[in-house]
């Protein structure tokens, strides 16, 4: 379309008709055949927008007023819900997001992958008990009209379900503050609640950042590369109760420590873990390289299930326990263990997917590339004393064709690689393989339908797709996927 043809000017308005939901949360409309990008409206809506960008393919527009309304729209439970950005659906019902879970990862499926998912008729009531209902057991859900997607697996309360709360810092008037980045900046605005994070990390954050405006602590500046305290981060235990708190600091020395300590033992009680670490870089990552323990235990224990993990700093730790013991549980119903499997674990991560097969298999071998993880890892078969285990650190992709060389056959593989999905070569290899199943737990819909096609290409029938609610209110969907050899 050349910019003549474009029918739509910058700063005019026009009335929208609101046609789906694109990737960021926001409202995909339509002006005379042209795509807008609108946040905060929804499908089967008439709004009225201003354009404030225009592309040759598409444009943005700010909402000014909702014409026709979705019966589907509800008001935020969050008073900070429009400048925050940390969440992206509170204005759509919670049903209505379960939905359209499930057809984000349909569409991926079928425009990204090409494969032919099964007629949804039947199978479009999204579950918010956190099982599915009439699954067919393992081994009946392919079809012949195509891919089974079950209706999304929600939370019964949607809210205060993350264990991990990382906030940065700044000044205000000389004072600490912490909350969240300003939309489109990196000014912070204060915040002393999120609904989404559990009521403890709000508690502490709160705290904390009254003992530093008491202590005079000073805030991280980006721009001038001054100042102390980065981040705070709290991470808490459902099941035990147990607090970590970890000071992310410029620089090793933190002036006045022992009342940073004193502070935070004498205001917050279950925090058993004050921890600090060093981040020097100009970079917006969170983490340095220097960890060290201020006061308290090096670790805080928590439960998925009944295998206990040994959480530290700096140790990946699904951030919705409710629903991760969930998206496991069906990972392990996909996998179909009998007890006599062999069973590879690609992207184990700290053991937690591999600790969960190995009660019901006669081996599991986890890989992961993060040296400090697979300690982790280790240290977890010990703590709940499972010994049909073992973890080899390394890129999947070379290690497993190392094992296979080495004589190793797996029976059953599982894959949760990062949001990059499955590196081409782990995928060749695990081909190579030929294992009885594979089960893939996924985090982007795009690159596991991308990942699926070279699948199917190399011989394997994928059987259905559960996706699984782990982050109520944004845009994210995990899905557990089985494959079969054809």
């Amino acid at each position: 379309m050349n910019r003549s043809e474009i029918p739509v000017a910058k700063n005019k308005e026009y009335i929208a008709e609101i046609v789906g939901i694109g990737h960021e949360g926001e409202g995909v409309g339509r002006v005379n055949g042209f795509t807008l990008f609108i946040p905060g409206a929804l499908p089967g809506e008439k709004v009225l927008t201003k354009v404030v960008k225009v592309k040759k393919q598409y444009g943005y527009g700010k909402l000014l007023e909702v014409v026709e309304q979705s019966a589907d729209r509800i008001d935020p439970l969050c008073g900070i819900y429009s400048k925050c950005g940390g969440c992206q659906l509170q204005h759509l019902s919670y049903e209505a997001q379960l939905r359209w879970k499930r057809q984000l990862v349909i569409d991926n499926l079928e425009r990204i992958g090409k494969l032919k998912v099964a007629d949804s008729e039947g199978n479009d009531e999204a579950s918010t008990e956190g099982k599915q209902t009439n699954s067919p057991s393992a081994g009946e859900k392919q079809t012949n009209s195509g891919i089974v997607v079950y209706p999304t697996l929600g939370m019964k309360d949607p809210w205060r379900y993350r264990n991990k709360a990382q906030v940065p810092m700044g000044e205000e008037q000389g004072g600490l503050v912490g909350g969240f980045y300003a939309q489109g900046s990196h000014r912070i605005i204060d915040m002393d609640t999120c609904l989404i994070q559990h009521e403890r990390n709000d508690d502490v954050v709160a705290k904390i950042k009254d003992i530093g405006r008491r202590l005079g602590v000073s805030a991280y500046n980006e721009e001038t590369h001054t100042g102390l305290l980065r981040h705070v981060v709290v991470k808490v235990g459902f099941r035990t109760g147990e607090t970590m708190v970890v000071l992310v600091t410029n620089g090793d020395k933190i002036p006045q420590v022992d009342e940073w300590i004193a502070g935070i033992r004498q205001a917050l009680p279950e925090v058993v873990s004050i921890v600090q670490n060093v981040n020097r870089e100009r970079t917006n990552v969170i983490f340095g390289g220097k960890t060290r323990v201020l006061w308290g235990q090096e670790y805080i224990y928590d439960y998925i299930g009944d295998v206990k993990f040994a959480i530290s700093a700096r140790s990946f730790y699904q951030v919705n326990p409710v629903q991760t013991e969930v998206l496991y549980g069906k990972a392990l119903e996909y996998a179909d263990l009998s007890g006599d499997e062999v069973v590879i674990d690609a992207y184990c991560g700290i053991g937690t997917i591999s600790l969960f097969l190995a009660r019901h298999a006669r081996k599991v071998h986890g890989v992961e590339i993060v040296p400090e993880a697979i300690a982790d890892a280790v240290r977890n078969a010990e703590l709940n004393g499972i010994t049909n285990v073992d973890f080899g650190v390394g890129a999947a992709e070379v290690v497993i064709p190392a094992w296979q060389n080495a004589g190793m056959q797996a029976d059953v593989v599982v894959v949760d690689p990062p949001r990059k999905g499955c590196d081409a070569a782990l995928i060749a290899s695990i081909l190579s393989m030929r294992p009885r199943r594979i089960v893939y737990v996924s985090c982007n819909a795009s690159t596991l339908a991308r990942d699926l096609r070279l699948f199917e290409d190399g011989g394997y029938r994928t059987e259905c797709v559960q996706p699984v609610d782990m982050f109520p209110h944004t845009v994210h969907v995990e899905s557990v996927i089985l494959m079969v050899r054809k």
